[in-house]
């Protein structure tokens, strides 16, 4: 492509000891030779000053103001400064900074600011980068650069307001006057600040973190997301603009992309004076050298070499792995070119460092340009967490000590440390403060003690006692109050017990016990957190179910002409008050979780351990739940039956499962309620079994559960027959010529693939056992993912015998019928027990039945012919064919290509095999662990981005998988990892504690159907139908 790049090359940068004594004073002489003072504005528009040597390269300003924000993911950002001509220019970070700034202007100014827009903010690990990222399209919308829809930036201006103002309160805001003294976009009206409200106000309960990311992925769409127009001509002197951006580079007219050169099609890129060159690919469709070059005109040498350094930049960073760390050459006399190659980390890199380096960091203190003086808003602002953009301590010189190297006896002498100086710039004048610097010089004077008063005799560190100030000056701790008496102050010794430890892993350094525990005892680590978190991370999975069938369905149906549903209709009116219910009981949920992790208090707070209370309120609605438990059933039968016989309808509810959203086949969200009554039941059961009689939250779980149990009770009678039903429903759906199939009394027992000798020897057929009659199928040679029926067999006057190894095949059993006989193989000697048990119990029911059974209800079309899988194409109004294609995933798609079976205890298992959650995941051949949210359902894992996602990015159907623990082949050295394989398929994933790896192992052993996943399982409680 361009050339080959290389990796960051880290040099350690010094800091030099000095000070400031004006702020027309730029530069001063000390032993280790002239150092400069270089200004740097940062997101929030707050500048700070950082002292230099005039001669030290780029990397040595850029890490300063890196560290001083505690900055991970920095391979995001970069160094901006403009010359006299206005071109704005990345500052190298391997050149010293006098060969790039001019030094004779005065008080030159750099500006700190993203310069990789990422493709998916959700890739951004820390919250503190999103925040960060959130703070530049902040400020690219108020400059008109990030240019969008009016209902767009709206929305956009909306997020910014929900993230810095809090919750929308109609007593605190009669009017959209509180943003007319803030500038969102460019052209700002009173009807902008009305679409504003009118979106913030829809925003309420989302955190500020939620807040940026919706932000972010919000932004991301637009098309003029992360673009830098550059004025350019083509070779007709047109005027036109070029950007480059994660895809490639892009042309503009005006504001309108015109044409795009991905990376895939580009060849090289070069630049010769002013002219800037795209090499394109040969291209089978285009005849002639000429249209691979693609030509573009600049004003002049220095903004075209500038576009180019960026194309570079931004094709190394994305398209790459990784990249070669190559040391640059000086021309000595002649140069074949420039030099420039791309100095940091890929996208790729700097994720699996993020990844394997993350601890959590400190709060922060977000930006303060939009906060209001009203309790409210001040009190719904703390949800969520909130960081620092300044340092807590000021950045300290590396030979004096790193934060690494610090410990709570030996807080850095702030006196010798390299001033940082936050200024605010006003029309006049800059205004340097010390402030920031005399607080923690304050702090430092309380907890500075000896080291025999911090040490004891172990050597192991402790907290500094309060002091004593009887004996000191009144005036001089008038406004020192204890550290028992002042929580800011043991905040911040919490704060910067934190900082030690994340400092500590980004260098490398183990930290030690004392450090381990600490972090144990902030974070919690009690089986009973773990259990409410499972309770808050299934509710959201749930309230997005609920929205499946509420929200989207509804829609897809409501813009149908012509449908009109009483059964439908019925089902939307039983679960409009549920979900009312859960989004408030997740809202209470959410903000739980959030008080008992201590994110909204600087210490975490034992009133605050607890979810019986919370889960106790939510008992309220279970009458709710009873109207929907004992009217569903009916109401499905009804709407099974409009399928049936209203091919308009039965398309709509088609076209709805083809979509995204419908991770799920349609009938199965219907079973959801009843579900979660379950697994609520569960927790409750776990919660009560871990906590003690005299614990603060056994009395509210114990009342819930003497209020759940009736319903739960209630669940039992029903949910069986519901989802036998459902199954039979999706069955119909699968074959292919056969009819009457979706009987409320007929039982389904078991479906799976099996060997049947047939002229050519043994043949894969696929077999459904039911209370009345064995079926067999074989997929279909269309398109459509279907099963065609060849036939089938009444369970009464049938018997089975073992057989002996014939053909190669080892576990063969024969049936025997009164006009024909199969001769069947099965896959391994537990799946043949598995029919063989099955068989024999439905046949000893059979005989009690009557004559005239469920069995006349069947009926094939055309008898397994090809006419069955021509008459399962239908035509809409426009005269096109539309093939019925069933999901993929499927039990009985999975078990047809994994030579595998599923029954109906399987069935049942799986009804409270319901889990999800972050989980991190890793491929055999990778090398870091990406983070997804991970939803276990219907025998399959499906992956998303976020809990907020739609629609997942991928399923993994776990039927004939294989759960274990790494071995060291693997060579994986992490805790909670467990590992899933099929034939050569290795997936490995990761949990953040012992209790989610292990119930992550209970659900998904489960779900695998492998013997051997099945040992050193917990024995739980099972729901007896």
């Amino acid at each position: 492509m361009v050339s080959e790049e290389r990796g960051r090359s880290h040099s350690a940068s010094s800091d030099v000891d000095g000070t400031l004594t004006g702020s027309n004073r730029r530069s001063l002489s000390t032993g280790s030779g002239k150092v400069i003072s270089m200004r740097v504005q940062m997101l929030d528009d707050s500048i700070t000053l950082f002292q230099i040597q005039t001669k030290a390269i780029g990397q040595v300003l850029f890490d300063q103001v890196c560290r001083q924000l505690s900055l991970l993911e920095s391979d995001y950002f970069g160094l901006e400064y403009q010359d006299t001509n206005g071109t704005k220019f990345w500052l190298d970070l391997e050149k010293p900074i006098c060969r790039q700034l001019n030094f004779s202007l005065i008080d030159p100014l750099l500006r700190f600011v993203v310069k990789f827009y990422t493709p998916d903010p959700t890739q951004l690990e820390e919250e503190f980068t999103r925040y960060l990222f959130g703070l530049q399209i902040k400020r690219d919308l108020a400059q008109g650069i990030l240019h969008c829809h009016d209902s767009t930036s709206a929305l956009l201006a909306s997020y910014i307001v929900q993230a810095e103002c809090g919750d929308f309160a109609s007593e605190d805001y009669p009017d959209s006057y509180y943003l007319s003294a803030h500038k969102f976009v460019p052209h700002q009206d009173i009807e902008m600040e009305k679409r504003i409200m009118e979106n913030h106000r829809k925003h309420i309960g989302q955190t500020p973190a939620e807040a940026d990311l919706n932000l972010l992925e919000t932004a991301r769409r637009c098309e003029l997301y992360g673009v830098r127009m550059h004025p350019a001509k083509d070779h007709e002197g047109v005027p036109l603009s070029l950007a480059v951006a994660h895809q490639g580079v892009c042309v503009f007219q005006q504001t309108t992309k015109i044409n795009l050169f991905s990376w895939a099609k580009i060849r090289k890129l070069s630049f010769k004076r002013k002219k800037f060159l795209i090499k394109l690919h040969a291209d089978g469709s285009q005849h002639g050298f000429h249209k691979d070059m693609i030509e573009f005109a600049f004003e002049g040498r220095n903004e075209c070499k500038s576009f180019w350094k960026k194309c570079v930049e931004h094709h190394a960073f994305f398209r790459c792995i990784n990249v070669k760390n190559v040391p640059r050459q000086k021309a000595k006399i002649f140069s074949r070119g420039s030099s420039f190659r791309y100095s940091g980390r890929t996208q790729k890199q700097i994720i699996d460092y993020v990844r394997e380096n993350y601890v959590r960091r400190q709060s922060f203190q977000r930006s303060q340009s939009f906060r209001h003086t009203s309790p409210q808003c001040t009190s719904s602002n703390t949800l969520g967490n909130s960081n620092s953009l300044q340092p807590l301590v000021p950045v300290i010189n590396e030979t004096a000590g790193s934060l690494a190297s610090m410990s709570l006896g030996h807080i850095p002498n702030l006196d010798n440390a390299p001033p940082v100086f936050e200024v605010n710039q006003s029309p006049h004048h800059a205004l340097i403060h010390h402030s920031k610097e005399a607080d923690l010089k304050e702090n430092h004077n309380i907890y500075n003690h000896s080291d025999e008063n911090l040490r004891n005799k172990s050597g192991t560190c402790e907290l500094p006692e309060e002091p004593d100030h009887s004996s000191s000056d009144d005036s001089c701790h008038a406004e020192t109050p204890s550290l028992s008496q002042n929580p800011a102050r043991e905040g911040f010794v919490e704060q910067l017990q934190l900082m030690i430890e994340n400092s500590k892993v980004i260098s490398g350094q183990p930290p030690n016990e004392v450090e381990i525990d600490t972090r144990r005892r902030r974070f919690p680590s009690d089986k009973s957190y773990f259990i409410a978190k499972e309770v808050l991370m299934t509710e959201r999975t749930y309230k997005k179910d609920l929205e499946t069938l509420n929200l989207w369905f509804r829609d897809e149906v409501s813009t149908s002409e012509g449908i009109s549903n009483d059964s439908l209709a019925k089902i939307f009116e039983l679960l409009d008050p549920i979900y009312d219910a859960h989004c408030l009981f997740l809202k209470d949920l959410e903000q739980r979780i959030s008080l008992w992790e201590g994110r909204n208090t600087c210490a975490i707070r034992p009133s605050n351990e607890r979810i019986g209370d919370v889960i106790l309120k939510w008992t309220d609605n279970l009458k709710l739940y009873e109207s929907y438990i004992s009217e569903h059933g009916f109401l499905l039968e009804k709407l099974e039956q409009a399928t049936r016989n209203s091919r308009k309808f039965d398309k709509i509810i088609k076209d709805f499962e083809s979509q995204k959203v419908c991770y799920l086949p349609l009938m199965n969200f219907f079973l959801k309620p009843l579900q979660r009554i379950l697994h609520i039941h569960s927790l409750l059961e776990r919660l009560l079994d871990h906590y003690s009689t005299d614990h603060m939250d056994h009395g509210a779980c114990t009342e819930s559960l003497q209020i759940i149990r009736p319903t739960v009770n209630l669940v039992a009678q029903y949910i069986r027959n519901t989802a036998n039903f459902i199954k039979l429903s999706e069955l119909q759906r699968d074959l292919i010529g056969l009819e009457g199939l979706a009987h409320s009394d007929r039982i389904f027992i078991r479906e799976g693939c099996l060997n049947k000798l047939s002229r050519r020897g043994f043949q894969p057929r696929i077999f459904f056992l039911f209370s009345d009659a064995i079926v067999y199928a074989s997929r279909s040679s269309g398109s459509g993912q279907v099963f065609r029926v060849h036939g089938y067999l009444p369970l009464r006057g049938i018997s089975i015998e073992e057989t002996e190894p014939k053909l190669g095949q080892q576990h063969i059993f024969t049936i025997f019928a009164p006009n024909k006989s199969f001769l069947l193989a099965a896959s391994s000697e537990a799946e043949k027990n598995r029919w063989l048990e099955d068989l024999l119990v439905s046949m000893q029911n059979s005989k009690d039945k009557s004559d005239d059974y469920l069995f006349h209800n069947l009926s094939l079309k055309s008898q397994g012919s090809d006419e069955a899988l021509n008459k399962s194409t239908d035509s809409n109004d426009d005269g096109k064919l539309q093939t019925n294609q069933p999901r993929s995933n499927s039990t009985a798609h999975v078990c047809w290509h994994r030579n595998t079976s599923v029954g109906s205890k399987d069935l049942a298992f799986s009804l409270e095999s319901q889990l999800s959650g972050y989980l991190l995941r890793k491929f055999k051949t990778s090398n870091g662990w990406q983070k997804l949210w991970v939803v276990l359902s219907n025998f399959c894992l499906f992956f998303y981005k976020t809990y907020q996602e739609d629609f997942p990015l991928a399923s993994l159907p776990l039927l004939g998988y294989i759960v274990s623990s790494p071995g060291d082949q693997d060579h994986i050295h992490k805790d909670y990892v467990f590992k899933l394989q099929f034939k050569s398929h290795v997936y490995f994933f990761r949990a953040e504690s012992e209790f989610t790896f292990n119930r992550w192992l209970e659900v998904i052993s489960r779900s695998t159907q492998s013997p051997t996943s099945r040992l050193k399982l917990p024995n739980h409680r099972k729901l007896d139908y």
